[in-house]
């Protein structure tokens, strides 16, 4: 029935509950044995489903698959997964997740089924890769992705999919690790990284109270290349980071588990920018405070889950362009419950969530602080007939600005063998205006320095209706999978473009936009050691009213990797990366590339494991127009690191 989201398994004994919900073994698949050989996934519906019958298009990375790579943040960490494209959403090394060819404002991110959001105080282009850094990744369990819309149960700003970062829980028996890592670029100067880790688990009370510790810091040098219209900027910025990851799990007794999570990001940014041909120091320095105190209940007939979450960022913008230090704090309080339960043959999961969102911005706003909040409840029935399996679900949102919104999802699955399913639904998305869009007292400097971009009170919400339709098949040595998808989309909303005369520009409504395509991904056992997958994007994002293209969404993206388990102690792949051409906001094309990855992990003795590789070992880089804006790909990489677990 209902599934702790960062749970793998439910519905054990209580022994194996306590040992494989919150136990962390030393590879996802050993997890999966203890599940009757079964992955199974949760963000799709909040219940849990194999991958294959999953009431959505959904695909994950486990712990062991991001052991195998170098990883600073979830956005690398997914890159490779079908309908998933990686854009910078800045010229100098920070980077948004966009799924099926949509803006990363439609990309929700979730730490175990909880919303991280840092966007009011930041932006789109800060906010999103702010918020994506302060996950320590050496506290990640595994990462789920929904593509597709699931407002009907996650609300606004999950119109275009779902980001969920499922963490480590404590372990019974006492664990841990410590590890290093280091990458860096062979040309242009600086830009190296090193990481530091260590993680430890056990039980503080045996069989009732279990705690972990993930501590993860990291610093990378800024990176400067002649490749570059100002070679006295930064192409990457300077990155400090310190993460801290804690959760304590008491077992109170057969029926009831009670977590308290603490996520704790500081993180330091120094870069000089190119501002028209001169150069100029930007710093940001922000502190986060994520804490969530969970109660879950399992019930005769139901179970049950209570959350208050409080999600604090205080950030400190010291940029020559402001004319005045920001500061800049965010906090959101939000509280939520949830029941699940059979009614006969329908399993129902229902709930209901309170959100409020304080904002102080000396920079941006003309009073001394905007406060908004939002409410919802939400209802999904899940049932079958015969070897149909449906999924009905709405949620209704009342914004303090924008009012009510439904958002119905209908989901089918047809299991025409265990091995081969035709799925497809449809479903209404919405997304309400951020702050900076629809408050007018809200100005934020933009056009380097130029202009001013200022919120638009008569922006409406926006609004999709999505289908899609696809088939996969899941044999013992291949797969496959084929989906069609398509999202229409009513008041879009853009920011317009600065014509190099305007010192004010806002927000508008495009009257509708349309985004398609098709997504492939297959794999196939080639040896009992030797591994092939694929997959591959074509998207068609439009504007239907002027007919243009809309911006970094390119038609084409795909993805091939080879894996190869050389020894029992030897892992190796290699990879390749295309992303095809894709308009900017000047109205460029920006032509299409590609990289290509190695890498090796290797046992050297029990519990110590080395790793070496390459990122973009051809040195790909990007068209003149791409560098004429200093969208410069990040140059060829070398990376090593060694970790040890006890």
């Amino acid at each position: 029935m209902f599934q702790q989201q960062g749970d793998s398994v439910i519905k054990l004994t209580r022994l194996n509950r306590a040992l494989c919900v919150v136990g962390m073994v030393s590879s996802f698949t050993a997890m999966a044995e203890v599940a009757n050989k079964e992955v199974m996934v949760v963000t799709a519906s909040q219940t849990e489903h194999p991958e294959l019958t999953a009431p959505a298009s959904v695909s994950y990375i486990t712990r062991e698959e991001l052991d195998n790579l170098v990883v600073n943040d979830v956005a690398e960490a997914i890159k490779k997964l079908p309908g998933i494209n990686i854009n910078p959403g800045t010229s100098y090394g920070r980077n948004e997740i966009k799924i099926r060819g949509l803006s990363s404002d439609y990309t929700l991110l979730l730490i175990n089924g909880r919303r991280i959001n840092s966007r009011d105080g930041l932006l789109s282009a800060y906010g999103n890769d702010f918020d994506l850094s302060s996950i320590p990744m050496s506290a990640v369990e595994r990462i789920e992705v929904i593509r597709g819309p699931m407002s009907s149960l996650y609300g606004a700003d999950a119109l275009g999919g779902v980001v969920n970062v499922i963490l480590r829980k404590p372990t019974e028996d006492t664990q841990g690790s410590v590890g290093y890592q280091f990458d860096g670029i062979t040309e242009g100067s600086g830009g190296d990284t090193n990481k530091i880790n260590a993680y430890v688990s056990g039980a503080l009370i045996p069989e009732t109270l279990l705690g972990n510790l993930i501590v993860e810091k990291s610093d990378r040098d800024a990176w400067r290349t002649d490749k570059s219209v100002n070679p006295d900027t930064d192409v990457l910025e300077e990155r400090d980071e310190l993460n801290l990851y804690s959760n304590l799990k008491w077992l109170v007794n057969e029926q009831q588990d009670i977590d308290l999570d603490l996520i704790y990001s500081k993180d330091d940014r120094d870069a000089d920018w190119n501002n028209w041909g001169t150069a100029v120091n930007n710093v940001q320095e922000m502190e986060r405070y994520n804490i969530a105190l969970t109660h879950y209940g399992y019930w005769a007939n139901f179970d049950s889950r209570l959350r208050y979450n409080l999600d604090m960022s205080e950030l400190r913008d010291d940029s020559e362009l402001n004319g005045a230090v920001g500061n800049i704090d965010q906090t959101n309080n939000t509280v939520d419950a949830q029941l699940s339960g059979y009614l006969g043959e329908h399993l129902l999961t229902g709930g209901a969530e309170y959100r409020d969102t304080k904002l102080k911005n000396n920079l941006t706003l003309n009073t001394d602080s905007v406060n908004y909040s939002q409410a919802a409840v939400y209802l999904q029935d899940e049932f079958s007939l015969g070897n149909l399996a449906l999924t009905l679900s709405g949620r209704y949102d009342d914004h303090e600005v924008y009012g009510g919104e439904f958002s119905p999802r209908a989901y089918a699955v047809y299991k025409i063998s265990d091995s081969w399913v035709v799925k497809g639904g449809v479903g209404k998305a919405f997304k309400a205006p951020s702050l900076n869009q629809y408050s007018d007292s809200y100005s934020v400097l933009a056009c380097r320095g130029a202009c001013s971009v200022v919120g638009n009170p008569d922006l409406k919400a926006e609004t999709s209706l999505s289908y899609e339709l696809g088939t996969s098949y899941e044999a013992a040595r291949w797969g496959a999978g084929l989906t069609l998808f398509q999202n229409d989309i009513d008041d879009m909303i853009q920011a317009e473009n600065w014509d190099r005369v305007s010192t004010e520009l806002s927000y508008f409504n495009v009257a509708e936009a349309e985004v398609k395509g098709v997504e492939t991904m297959a794999w196939v056992d080639i040896t009992d050691t030797v591994s092939l997958s694929a997959n591959y994007m074509y998207t068609s994002a439009e504007d239907k009213d002027t007919k243009k293209d809309l911006i970094l969404s390119p038609n084409h993206t795909a993805n091939v990797q080879l894996d190869w388990q050389a020894l029992e102690n030897l892992y190796a792949y290699t990879s390749y990366q295309y992303t095809g051409s894709q308009y900017v906001r000047s109205g460029q094309k920006l032509s299409a590339y590609g990289t290509m990855d190695l890498g090796a992990r290797y046992e050297a003795i029990e519990n110590l494991n080395l790793k070496l590789g390459v990122t973009n070992l051809t040195n790909e880089e990007r068209d003149e127009a791409a560098t004429q804006l200093d969208y410069i790909l990040k140059a060829r990489s070398v990376y090593a690191g060694v970790s040890y677990d006890f």
